[in-house]
């Protein structure tokens, strides 16, 4: 028997749909709140649930449009190889068409990890549809990659098992799902303790899906295939996010160890400001107070 979603006790008077948008893939959002719409986007191995800290003080402005991504949670994970699948380009084409069919043409933009890989793609290939953006606890992809060192690969060891080739490290995680969350999430630097076990249950629960283990996997290939090419095609055009940026990451964290994340956004964004967080990795979870402090004023400015 298939476990229950917490989701409604996560964000209680939120509404949860589910959005065909094209191709035979169905995106699931959670909805609420009033005012100028804002998209959500999570990281690895999670799901839409990393915001429900966040979500009702966010909601008294916005309306939230807050969904898993394709190949995470109960949003489709489609099968195949092909390099454009889990493309940050087709992901990022995903949100896109979620936002239209609710009637949001262009929006705010928050998004951790590789939700913020996604919206990176999103502001860069759409950028009239987005207004604002914040990205937490990233670099971006291509400086990641170029970048990498013995410190970063050790540390972000999950990055390189899951680009082998299929099936093997989908056969690993599907032989225990719930403990492959544990062991992402819990090698941190705040282990396990900053997670409501209510979300903590979810992040199993959407690994433990049919098909998520090849969807988490897939994803991770296209970053260090085809989403760089794409990276590289921007830097060559001189292609630069336009949009106010903020960048915010965990001072105890492996970004903020390993790479300089505010000059590193400088060099693909022409409006960008941020700083450390006193948190790790899963800011959202782990400083939502902090959090909310630092983006409320940055998404309550007027801009043109």
């Amino acid at each position: 028997m298939a476990t229950p979603s917490p989701l409604h006790a996560l964000f209680p008077g939120f509404e949860h749909r589910t959005v065909d948008v094209g191709g035979g893939v169905e995106i699931a959002a959670t909805v609420g709140g009033s005012g100028p719409p804002m998209l959500l986007l999570h990281g690895h191995p999670q799901t839409r649930a990393i915001w429900h800290q966040v979500a009702p003080r966010l909601a008294e402005r916005h309306t939230l449009v807050i969904p898993d991504l394709r190949g995470y949670g109960d949003s489709s994970k489609p099968a195949g190889t092909e390099p454009l699948i889990y493309s940050k380009r087709t992901m990022a084409r995903d949100q896109v068409a979620l936002m239209a069919h609710l009637g949001f043409e262009r929006f705010d933009v928050m998004a951790h990890d590789r939700g913020a890989r996604v919206a990176h793609r999103l502001a860069m290939d759409h950028p009239a549809a987005v207004r604002r953006l914040v990205l937490l606890d990233v670099a971006p992809t291509l400086a990641m990659y170029e970048q990498t060192g013995e410190a970063f690969a050790r540390a972000y060891w999950h990055w390189f098992f899951l680009i082998q080739p299929a099936p093997l490290p989908e056969r690993l995680i599907e032989a225990d799902p719930g403990a492959y969350v544990l062991e992402v999430m819990g090698r941190r630097s705040a282990g396990l303790a900053p997670f409501d076990p209510r979300a903590l249950a979810e992040y199993q629960r959407g690994v433990a899906q049919p098909g998520a283990a090849h969807g988490l996997c897939e994803d991770y290939r296209a970053s260090a295939g085809i989403d760089l090419k794409h990276d590289h095609e921007d830097r060559d055009a001189g292609r630069m996010l336009g949009m106010p940026l903020l960048v915010l990451w965990g001072e105890q964290g492996v970004v903020h160890r390993c790479f300089h994340p505010l000059a590193e956004w400088r060099r693909v964004a022409a409006h960008v400001e941020g700083h450390p967080l006193p948190c790790g990795h899963y800011i959202a979870e782990e400083a939502p107070e902090v959090l909310l402090e630092r983006v409320t004023p940055f998404f309550s400015r007027e801009i043109a």
